[in-house]
């Protein structure tokens, strides 16, 4: 189905497939020969460009592929799409040229400025322009009470266009978009009926096993108890393995959700001690008992944090039995520092709420980061796909630190976090979030401090980018000089987790209120099959 790119005489006809399999959500069937097709383009001098030096559809189309697989193409892909004034030679009815180097320029990294960091807004600006004008189209045969049938291509763009307009393709929850496109690419003309079937029965299949995940997570919740002990906290299990199907959507993930489902679960019923329940002599005691990482010493505690504490440290102690599998390496030191880290960054925040401070922005966004959770789900993670060896040099730094890619994907899931349930916390008596600490320090109004907050998302996103490839080194795809040799796996999980963050956040608190988008999510990807036929 898919060709190695030597066979074939158009490359760009091979890098539509790979996108079409990737939004379809099959391409890891074909993992092998899309990473030949890729490789084979990049080292020939990018085909692509060679053969299409005007066509800006082509060229962005095959900017965003190679970058999306770490490799370093420059934006001097484009240099032959451009005038003599360096602006893009695109016309403004080529809806589909303008919307390909829109998606584009989201994987502009760090410092990388030029046309492309321009151009973001001007095709925005079309567009926009194209939705209102279908719009009105529509409106006007609406009025006319014209019969007319829908030219499909027609509504395939403006699909597509509205989509991106409402959250790129480079930020959006993958198995989510699959079972969107999936839709969406059965109105096409063109479309293939053979790759839309395998895209459904596969569908299908892979939501039987979350089926089975969820039985299994929701029978250790139940098994722990604190779900009957602890009523105050929020009881989220179908949210917290959401989650953890927009981190590793893969089938051949399912010991790893099952892990991640835990992690979140313990994650949210530890907040809710630290923000709602706890007292602060109570969260002193807790901390000092999870830094210790002593059974004995958590007698002091009262009863719901001694049944909290219980349950973490079974956990930790069952992950590092079913991840060492008669390994040598102790990895219970290295999660025991996460969870501590985690604590000590609640227990700073409930102590700035007793004392009724506002922390200035950066003090706030150096805490944050890590109170939002991300190292921890994320060194779980690490640890379960890369199993490292205790020789490996990446321990010394990976939780001192921890590596740029863990802060920068826990940045943005601190900052859309913020955006989208900060009010609501405000309200119910918790510490003020970047939004605020924003306005304090710098005086400004609420609508200023979240454009610099959204602005702020934008930039870290080039960061994470940058952590997935190197610009100034001989090709090295999914590596960096600030990772080190990540595993693949790994950094593809980073980015997954700030996609994830857009997903749960992108229309308010939908972590801790499952009546909105949160429940449609939950039905679409883990009670409803497709349907085969219609």
């Amino acid at each position: 189905m898919v060709k190695r790119a030597r066979e074939e005489e158009k490359p760009l006809s091979q890098l539509e497939l790979i996108d079409v399999l990737q939004r379809l959500g099959i391409s890891y069937h074909f993992e092998d020969e899309i990473n030949d097709i890729l490789k084979y383009i990049y080292n020939n001098n990018n085909n692509v460009y060679n053969t299409n030096k005007n066509n800006v559809y082509a060229n962005s189309l095959e900017f965003r592929l190679l970058r999306q697989h770490g490799y370093p193409v420059s934006q001097e892909i484009f240099s032959t799409c451009k005038d003599e004034r360096g602006n893009f030679m695109v016309s403004s009815n080529d809806i589909k040229g303008m919307l390909s180097l829109y998606e584009a320029s989201f994987y502009l990294v760090e410092n990388e400025n030029g046309i492309l960091e321009e151009t973001r807004q001007t095709t925005k600006k079309y567009l926009e322009e194209y939705i209102i004008m279908i719009m009105e189209k529509q409106q006007s045969l609406l009025d006319h009470n014209n019969n007319y049938d829908y030219d499909y291509d027609y509504d395939y763009d403006y699909e597509l266009v509205s989509h991106a307009l409402e959250l790129p393709l480079h930020w959006r929850m993958l198995r989510l978009e699959s079972r969107w496109f999936i839709d969406v690419y059965e109105k096409r003309l063109d479309m293939n009926p053979t790759l839309l079937m395998l895209a459904k029965l596969d569908f299908n299949i892979v939501q039987s096993t979350y089926q089975d995940d969820l039985k299994y997570v929701f029978r250790w919740w139940k098994n722990t108890g604190l779900g009957e002990k602890l009523k105050f906290a929020r009881d989220r299990m179908m949210v917290n393995f959401l989650w953890t199907i927009g981190v590793s959507f893969e089938p051949h993930y399912k010991s790893l959700r099952r892990m991640a489902t835990k992690v979140n679960a313990l994650i949210t019923i530890i907040d809710d001690i630290y923000d709602v329940y706890g007292t602060l002599d109570e969260l002193e005691l807790f901390t000092n008992v999870v830094e210790r990482w002593d059974v004995s010493a958590m007698n002091g505690l009262p009863e719901y944090m001694k049944s909290c504490f219980l349950a973490l440290h079974n956990f930790i102690n069952d992950f590092a039995f079913d991840v060492l599998k008669g390994k040598s390496l102790h990895v219970k030191k290295y999660l025991q520092k996460t969870w501590a880290d985690l604590c000590k960054s609640y227990l700073r925040e409930a102590r700035w709420y007793y004392d009724g401070y506002t922390p200035r922005f950066e003090e706030y966004i150096e805490n944050a980061w890590i109170s939002i959770s991300g190292p921890v789900i994320l060194s779980h993670l690490y640890f379960f796909v890369v199993n490292p060896n205790e020789e490996d040099a990446l321990l010394s730094t990976c939780f001192d630190g921890y590596p740029t890619i863990i802060r920068h994907s826990s940045m943005i899931l601190r900052l859309t976090n913020d955006l989208a349930t900060s009010t609501d916390e405000l309200k119910r008596g918790d510490v003020p979030k970047s939004i605020q600490c924003k306005m304090h320090e710098d005086g400004v109004s609420e609508e200023k401090a979240r454009q610099h907050i959204k602005l702020l998302i934008n930039e870290t996103w080039k960061f994470l980018n940058k952590d997935c490839i190197n610009l100034d080194d001989d090709y090295s795809p999914m590596f960096s000089k600030s990772n080190n040799n990540i595993n693949k796996a790994f950094i593809e999980m980073c980015l997954n987790l700030g996609r994830m963050s857009h997903c749960i956040y992108q229309y308010g608190d939908g972590h801790g209120i499952q009546d909105r988008q949160t429940k449609d999510h939950v039905l679409s990807l883990l009670i409803h099959p497709i349907l085969l036929t219609q």
